[in-house]
């Protein structure tokens, strides 16, 4: 990844380049998300629960991961589609965490910082989704390769029938 470019992380014209995914807000949130995910799940009812628990860690773990894939990607469209992957896995994280109040796993107090962690989260890839497709004169795209083909003249090739031979 060429790290002098102004990428997708250039949210607003004049700001810094974001270098790293680690520099993206929403990235940073995912984060938080996520360990909040995992303060919730390491014990008691919850902990025990593999399946919810491993699903809502799962989740919470791929906004993060999408959002870090994505930068790399090399391109803004490709980019756009793994922030849509992380905006769903925060949707299910969402989801997944209103099982875990239905059950008495976590605290409504619990749930709401959560919940909203997760909507912040998807607040900030929808703000990132939307430079990057309004935006053309920032691109991650790496610059193509040059390349040059010679083809032949067509007084150059010979189209006799080799069959005989």
């Amino acid at each position: 990844m060429n790290q002098s470019r102004c990428p997708v992380s250039c949210y607003n014209r004049g700001m810094a380049t974001i270098k790293r995914f680690e520099d993206i807000h929403a990235w940073q949130t995912a984060r938080e998300l996520t360990n909040l995910v995992y303060q919730f799940t390491s014990g008691g009812e919850f902990g025990r629960d593999f399946g919810l628990r491993d699903q809502i860690r799962r989740s919470a773990n791929s906004v993060m991961l999408n959002i870090a894939e994505g930068l790399d990607s090399g391109s803004d469209s490709e980019f756009v589609r793994f922030l849509g992957y992380a905006r769903r896995s925060a949707s299910e994280a969402q989801s997944a965490l209103y099982t875990a109040l239905d059950q008495n796993y976590i605290t409504k107090q619990q749930f709401s910082i959560a919940y909203e962690k997760a909507q912040s989260s998807k607040r900030q890839i929808n703000a990132l989704i939307s430079y990057l497709t309004k935006s053309k004169t920032h691109s991650i795209k790496e610059p193509s390769a040059p390349y040059e083909i010679n083809l032949p003249q067509d007084d150059q090739l010979d189209y006799s029938d080799h069959s005989d031979q």
